[in-house]
Parts: C-alpha cells; sequence; structure tokens
C-alpha cells in the first residue's frame, strides 16, 4: 500500500511535489493547519451573520461587485459562481496534472487565508484519497482571477456536477462520488470564489512541464556525450579553467559532465593525437548552452516552487485582525515568466541536439556511413528520422514565443490585464514532449555511430546507457518501420531513464 505524506500548508517541496505527479498517494493534513481553517472560517461567518459588505462573500462578482446579495441567498450564489464558470473547453487534463492541481488547492486553503470550512478541507482530502480526479478541460483561462474555468470544473465535480475519473473510467460526477461513498459537497459562503480563484491550474501545469523538461535535460546531457564520443570530438572545451572565467553557474555545473561520461573511452583515446582544432558549436558548446538552459530551469522552479506553497485566492481572510481585503494574488504573472522560461531553455535543448543530429548523419562531417546505415542508397537509415526532429524543433521555436507579452481584457474590463500563464504552461509541457523525441532520435543516432567503431568500444559510463538503449531498439541494420522505435526512445526519455546524470543540478536537489 502506498504510504501517505503529512501535508504541511505552505511548506510543499519538490520532493513532494514530483511525488504527487509521479503517482497515486494519498495525503493527510498535518493537525497544526486545522486551527488556522477554524480561526479564518470564523471570520466569514461573523461577516455573514452581522451582514458586513465584503466582495465575493455577500456581493456579485467582478463587475458585479457592488451588487448586494441577501443571506438567504448566499449557498445559491456560491453554486451559480461555480455553475457559470464552468465554461472550460477541450481535452481533459491529464491525471499527474489533476493530482497537482488536488494537492496544491489544499495546501492554500489550508494556510487560514481562504474562510472555508474545515469540512470543505476534509472533502478535498478524501476526495483525492479516495483516487477521484476531476475531469478538467484543458482550454479557457487566461490565468488572471484565477484559473477560473478550469477550477470551476474542479468545483463541481466536488459538488456532483460534470465528470470525474475513477478507476481508468470517465463517469458522471453522482455516480464516481456514490461509487467511491462520498457524498456532494454543497458549497457556503465565500467558498466556491476560494476554488476558482487561484493560480493552482497554471502552476500545476508548469510544475509538470518543469519535470518533464528535467528528464529531458539529463537525456541531452548523456546524448551529447553519446555524440562526441560517435563524431571523435575532442574534450579540451570541457576543461574547468574555462568555464571558471566565464562565472555562469549553470556553465560551470554542466561542463564536468562529459568528461566524466566519456572518461576510458577506447574510441576517445584512438584520437588523441588527432589533427582536428576545433568541433562544431553544438558538440563544443554543449557547457554553455545547457549550462544557460539549466539557470533558467533553476529560476523557473524557485518560482514555481514559492507559487506552490502560495495563498493565490481573493480575498484574503486575515482573521488576526478581523479584516477582508481583496488583492490581485490571482494574477499568474510569475507562473506565466517562469512557464516562458522553460519555453526557451526546452527549444534551444531541443535545438542543439538537433544538429548534433545533423552532424552525425553527415558522412562528410561525422566519417560515418551517410544516414548512419550500411548500403546507404538502397536504404535511407536516419534521413527521415533528422527530418522529423527538424520538424518539431521548428514547431517548439514557434512556441517558444512568450505567452506572457500578451493580454486580452476580459469581464467587461474590470479584468483588464491577463497573464495568459495557464496556456504558457500548457504549450511548454508539449514542448517538453516534442524535445523528448528529439533527444530520443539523438541517442539512437549516437547509439548508432558508437556501433560503426567497432571492436572500439565506448566509456564504461556511455556503455550503460548504450546497452539499455539496445535492450530496447535494434541496432538499425536496414530499413525498418522507424515510428516504434522513436516512441521507445521517447517513452525511455520521459520516463527518466537517462536523467540521473543531472539530478543533483536540478531544482530542489538540496533538499
Amino acid at each position: 500500500m502506498t504510504s501517505k505524506f503529512v501535508l504541511h500548508p505552505g511548506n510543499l517541496t519538490f520532493a513532494d511535489l514530483r511525488r504527487v505527479a509521479a503517482g497515486f498517494c494519498p495525503i493527510e493534513l498535518a493537525d497544526s493547519a486545522w486551527k488556522n481553517i477554524e480561526r479564518s472560517r470564523a471570520t466569514v461567518e461573523r461577516i455573514v451573520e452581522e451582514q458586513d459588505t465584503a466582495y465575493g462573500i455577500n456581493t456579485g462578482f467582478g463587475l458585479l461587485a457592488n451588487t448586494s446579495i441577501p443571506p438567504s441567498q448566499l449557498d445559491d450564489l456560491q453554486r451559480n459562481l461555480v455553475l457559470s464558470h464552468s465554461c472550460g473547453v477541450g481535452d481533459d487534463l491529464p491525471d499527474e496534472v489533476v493530482r497537482l492541481i488536488t494537492v496544491l488547492k489544499i495546501s492554500s486553503l489550508s494556510q487560514g487565508y481562504s474562510g472555508v470550512r474545515p469540512e470543505l478541507v476534509q472533502h478535498l482530502i478524501d476526495f483525492h484519497n479516495a483516487g477521484l480526479l476531476a475531469s478538467i478541460p484543458e482550454k479557457g483561462s487566461v490565468g488572471a482571477s484565477g484559473d477560473l474555468a478550469p477550477l470551476a470544473h474542479f468545483a463541481g465535480a466536488l459538488m456532483g456536477e460534470g465528470f470525474i475519473r475513477f478507476d481508468g473510467e470517465k463517469l458522471p460526477a453522482p455516480v464516481a462520488l456514490d461509487k467511491a461513498g462520498l457524498k456532494p459537497l454543497r458549497l457556503k459562503a465565500k467558498e466556491g470564489l476560494a476554488i476558482l480563484n487561484g493560480t493552482q491550474v497554471s502552476t500545476a501545469l508548469a510544475l509538470r512541464a518543469l519535470f518533464d523538461i528535467e528528464k529531458v535535460f539529463g537525456a541531452a546531457v548523456v546524448a551529447g556525450a553519446m555524440s562526441l564520443d560517435a563524431l571523435k570530438g575532442s574534450i579540451a572545451p570541457f576543461d574547468d579553467r574555462i568555464h571558471r572565467i566565464r562565472r555562469q553557474p549553470g556553465q560551470r555545473d554542466v561542463a564536468p559532465l562529459y568528461p566524466a561520461l566519456l572518461e576510458d573511452s577506447g574510441i576517445l583515446a584512438s584520437h588523441e593525437k588527432c589533427s582536428k582544432v576545433q568541433d562544431p558549436y553544438s558538440l563544443r558548446c554543449q557547457p554553455q548552452v545547457m549550462g544557460a538552459c539549466l539557470d533558467l530551469m533553476r529560476q523557473a522552479g524557485e518560482t514555481l516552487i514559492r507559487e506552490a506553497d502560495a495563498v493565490t485566492d481573493n480575498p484574503l481572510i486575515f482573521s488576526c485582525e478581523g479584516d477582508v481585503i481583496s488583492g490581485g494574488n490571482f494574477h499568474a504573472e510569475p507562473v506565466a515568466f517562469a512557464a516562458d522560461m522553460l519555453a526557451m531553455a526546452v527549444s534551444e535543448i531541443a535545438a542543439l541536439s538537433e544538429r548534433r543530429l545533423a552532424i552525425l548523419i553527415d558522412p562528410y562531417m561525422s566519417g560515418l556511413p551517410a544516414f548512419l546505415v550500411h548500403d546507404s542508397g538502397l536504404n535511407s537509415g536516419f534521413m527521415i528520422a533528422q527530418v522529423t526532429a527538424a520538424a518539431l524543433v521548428s514547431e517548439n521555436k514557434t512556441m517558444a514565443h512568450p505567452s506572457s507579452v500578451d493580454s486580452l481584457p476580459t469581464s467587461a474590463n474590470q479584468e483588464d490585464h491577463v497573464s495568459m500563464a495557464t496556456y504558457g504552461a500548457r504549450r511548454t509541457g508539449e514542448m517538453a514532449r516534442n524535445a523528448a523525441t528529439v533527444v530520443g532520435i539523438e541517442l539512437l543516432a549516437a547509439a548508432q555511430g558508437i556501433d560503426f567503431h567497432a571492436p572500439l568500444r565506448t566509456s564504461p559510463a556511455l556503455q550503460v546507457y548504450h546497452d539499455r538503449i539496445r535492450r530496447e531498439v535494434d541496432f538499425y541494420d536496414r530499413d525498418r518501420n522507424f515510428a516504434p522505435d522513436l516512441e521507445k526512445i521517447t517513452a525511455m526519455v520521459l520516463a527518466g531513464d537517462f536523467a540521473a546524470v543531472a539530478e543533483r543540478l536540478l531544482p530542489g536537489a538540496e533538499e
């Protein structure tokens, strides 16, 4: 049975979030959190009882904030809010993203600034622990006023509206709740708004993208080292003296990985006295490019872990002072910038990989058989695999245009500047999966190039990765249907089969 982890609101770690993304794990809330939730709820109930005016508790929303709502209709106000905002479209968000959304929302609501009842938080925990996953359409949020439409579908599932995935089936929400032994949630004052306001969807999407990019990054380091060996490149550009005087931390951290991977390579030893002076940039400048990508990943990671621990709904309840303050923590600009940084990083990782692949298949630059296959002409080898990689790199370049610079006013100009963080984070995940295929193709090509150097062998470290590839994908001796091989190697990259080499460099590695 999967062990529980204790959720300390506002103190989530990368280890916690990676565990949630990786698969189902039950949670329990730290005992200390319940008093904060109760204190915050008491403030809301005092406002309702005394009929003080507070946005979203006893008023309308957005441009309708000046419309007062009588006490008898406050529950209906919250229900109507959820139903009216359930306007998402497109495919459902994947399971790992929905798990992250749920845990992030529990953490946010449990910090004692949102005014929800303890019963609502417990319902969320029970919902998650039962293995229920709200069906949340992926499109419909502009990343301001919270991820309104997707979080409305999330709230609706708790209420018995819409659909829920349970045991691999997509079921009407009432049916799924009944199977799990749960009753639909009835929202009280402030609670619908507390769920709908927040950056949990955009943050979850960005975290999932980050976790995938980390795996692509590690695979790209391995692929780059394998390509360097297959192409009989020089390790002189990885000398620490070069990187020390550049003073860029990512570059200095990445550079030593390559000589470590190539240590004791028979192929490398075979050309120690060669006359080659310099390799192409895609080989020689790997520390500079990959190091810069690592710096962006770390910066984005710092933003996202803060956002994961943040309270981002509105209005916020400061129960010690008895204040209810309307603000704008739901504006997801930090997440949008983080997603754009990740998009730039993963675009460059894939672009550099594709350039090494292009050298590998070019007999004039590589010294290897054309397109890495015997009897080229009769066989096309890796010719179109490189075309596929080029197509994905070009697609990523287009998607790398920053989403954060776009804004369209919404809600009758009340919400007149938005972040587009939700799209930005979602597209970065797609870019990561494109990059995984590009790097995967390079891994296959580099392994093929190493095979052509037999009886010379690569380094012991790279041989481990080479053997791992060959267990799944055979040497390309003649033309065959290549698509299944690309699917296998992409899955290996995204499963983290090549990620260990860089794990100590990634966000949260110090935890």
